[in-house]
């Protein structure tokens, strides 16, 4: 019984030394993942607006969605976002129209994590599936931190639609 109980507390101590040790490597990938979704969506909305015609739009989710306060700006994408078919092309998402927006995905993203795209609310391809706003960057970052913190990762989106991941903030 008594070695039972010395194993154990030597493995509780172990267990209290590691466990912090292993936080950036979870920050990391929970921003990895936000970003692995985030291009999932884009490539995504690329596809529909082909396959559509155009008019499909990826748009951030406003601020309080589901008690998330991280999407308080324009600019400020850390709710999440949401891709759909505009169908009247006014860059916003309506039901009372005829035939009323469809929503074709919903993504949240998990808590705590920030998200910040330089040129605004919402993204618009064509039928091509072009962007409206080519050249542009997303900027994920664990929100109790600082952007500036080693698990910080950039999404840049040339302007001829390549999309490529980068450690830090710069494209």
């Amino acid at each position: 019984m008594v070695e039972i109980l010395v194993t154990l507390s030597i493995v509780a101590l172990l267990m209290t030394l590691a466990v912090p040790s292993f936080k950036p490597l979870l920050d990391r990938w929970r921003v990895k993942q936000s970003m692995g979704a985030l291009t999932d969506s884009l490539r995504l909305a690329r596809s529909e607006a082909i396959k559509r015609g155009g008019n499909v739009v990826l748009q951030k989710l406003p601020n309080n969605t589901n008690g998330c306060q991280l999407a308080e700006g324009a600019d400020d994408w850390g709710c999440g976002w949401f891709v759909y078919q505009d169908n009247n092309a006014s860059r916003s998402f309506e039901t009372n129209t005829n035939p009323p927006d469809e929503r074709l995905q919903v993504t949240e993203l998990p808590g705590g994590i920030g998200l910040l795209h330089r040129t605004g609310a919402s993204i618009s391809l064509d039928r091509w599936g072009a962007m409206d706003s080519q050249g542009t960057s997303f900027t994920a970052w664990v929100a109790s931190g600082s952007i500036d913190a080693p698990t910080t990762r950039t999404l840049c989106i040339s302007s001829g639609g390549r999309i490529h991941e980068k450690d830090g903030k710069q494209c």
